[in-house]
């Protein structure tokens, strides 16, 4: 029994033996078949993705051109206008061209026409043509014997120095990144008067950052400006001699007081005056209702830093005069630097969606012994969807110049001396109301032109001294359409 069991499972182990074979071929086979389908199975997804990449692609591109078109809409859509004008206004007693005494009495009319032109998508070109006509009370007491009246500093003469045009051109150019998130911008400037000419240049670039809430920008620039050195008529020695002269010759003239006028003038040695000036700006969205931001600004001030045609007088020198009017003793003389420094901050905060409040402080400092602070408000009030008014008071206190002092005040020993009250000790004030109406929809057309807003603006401002001043502003800005219909 036990031989044939050993038997049976012999034969068993033998038929698989032979089996075995035959199975592993027909489970590779098996096996060969699942990978082939597999592979044919991925070789048809792959082929139908790249036919529908390939049948894609043209559409994509398409809707990508489309879309970056959308999103990099132009920094400018048309050219603009800006057409500024103002009148200004001023009087007081303490005129430096006559030594801290006199009438300061001016009158100033201004207009400029701003031309903002796009460059393709990311540029601006911005063309800034000015001039200004005044009359100038003070100024005409460069030389206050025109011979129809007594010589006197509150009496405005007939001089040539009354009135005066001065002109102005800037062409600047301001460019945005693919993103917006940098801006450059440079600009070019030259002015002119009867007696100086400036050339100045300036640039700047801002980063926006944190998507746009955080502002920062870095701002430089320099003026190289050249003065005539105009002095004061009894000053003037033959080779200083202009129109101005004619009819007076001080060796003509009856002097009272001390006849034996010598004063201890003489010509400034330079003509140029460059200023040189770099600030640093950072904003920041606080939340939805609060911005607030912060600036510095640096200048430094080399060359003729004295205004020629202000006289000064001196306390230990007997007084000179003809027809009643203060011979000069000397001229104003002051450093050849100047280093000023400012530090200023902004708060804007969103009342609701009809009232806003902007505030500013500013304190300043420079190496001439002046410190100052500012201190203003404003508060737009929107009056419907398109008028905006906005009341605005501004707060001012300077210390006096280590130089300064008033009329008849100064030592001949001193090495610089001014009588002029803008470096004097004071505090102001001004008041301010101004109005804003934007044309939203540019409904209002003038030919080829829209309107897109108007500003009106009233300042009055008033020294502590006898000096006051008031200026009227208006600016309109339109946009040249390129359909006429």
């Amino acid at each position: 029994m036990i031989q044939t069991w050993s038997l049976q499972t012999n034969l068993v182990i033998e038929i698989c033996s032979l089996l075995t074979p035959i199975v592993k071929l027909q489970q590779a086979a098996m096996a060969v078949k699942r990978e082939e389908a597999v592979v044919a199975t991925n070789s048809t997804m792959i082929k139908r993705i790249v036919s529908g990449v390939f049948l894609m692609l043209p559409l994509m591109l398409c809707s990508q051109s489309d879309s970056t078109e959308i999103y990099r809409k132009r920094v400018l859509e048309s050219v603009e206008l800006d057409f500024l004008s103002s009148y200004y206004e001023q009087s007081g007693a303490n005129a430096a061209v006559t030594g801290g005494i006199g009438t300061e009495q001016l009158d100033d009319a201004t207009g400029t026409i701003v031309v903002s032109i796009p460059i393709k998508t990311d540029a601006i070109l911005k063309i800034d043509a000015g001039v200004s006509a005044y009359s100038s009370a003070s100024s005409s007491n460069v030389n206050p014997f025109d011979g129809q009246r007594n010589a006197d500093p509150f009496v405005a003469s007939s001089g040539e120095s009354k009135s005066d045009l001065w002109s102005n051109l800037s062409v600047g150019y301001v460019h945005h990144s693919f993103d917006r998130n940098r801006i450059w911008s440079g600009k070019l400037s030259l002015s002119a008067e009867y007696d100086y000419t400036s050339i100045g240049i300036s640039g700047s670039h801002a980063w926006l950052l944190n998507r746009k809430n955080t502002e920062f920008g870095l701002r430089a620039s320099a003026f190289f400006d050249t003065w005539s050195r105009i002095y004061p008529i009894e000053l003037r020695g033959p080779e200083q001699e202009d129109d101005e002269d004619e009819g007076f010759d001080l060796r003509q003239q009856v002097i009272t007081g001390n006849p034996n006028y010598q004063p201890r003038f003489t010509e400034l040695p330079s003509r140029m005056r460059n200023s040189y000036a770099v600030g640093f700006d950072f904003s920041q969205i606080l939340s939805r209702k609060l911005q607030a931001s912060i600036s510095i600004d640096m200048v430094l001030q080399k060359g003729l830093l004295s205004t020629p045609f202000q006289r000064v007088y001196f306390a230990d020198i007997e007084d000179s005069f003809v027809e009643g009017f203060h011979l000069a003793d000397d001229i104003e003389r002051m450093p050849a630097t100047r280093f000023k420094v400012a530090i200023g901050g902004r708060a804007h905060y969103f009342v609701h969606e009809r009232l806003a409040i902007r505030s500013f402080a500013r304190y300043f400092v420079d190496d001439w012994g002046i410190r100052s602070i500012t201190t203003s408000i404003e508060l737009p009030i929107k009056i419907g969807d398109a008028l905006t008014v906005y009341p605005s008071y501004r707060f001012y206190q300077q210390s006096a110049s280590n130089h300064f002092n008033h009329y008849n005040q100064h030592q001949s020993t001193q090495q610089y001396y001014t009588s002029d009250f803008d470096l004097a000790q004071y505090t102001s004030s001004q008041w301010g109301l101004g109005a804003s109406y934007t044309d939203r929809f540019s409904r209002l057309r003038l030919g080829p032109a829209r309107l897109k807003s108007i500003d009106l603006k009233y300042y009055r401002y008033d020294r502590n001294t006898s000096f006051s001043s008031s200026i009227v502003t208006l600016g309109v800005k339109l946009s040249l359409s390129k359909n006429t219909k």
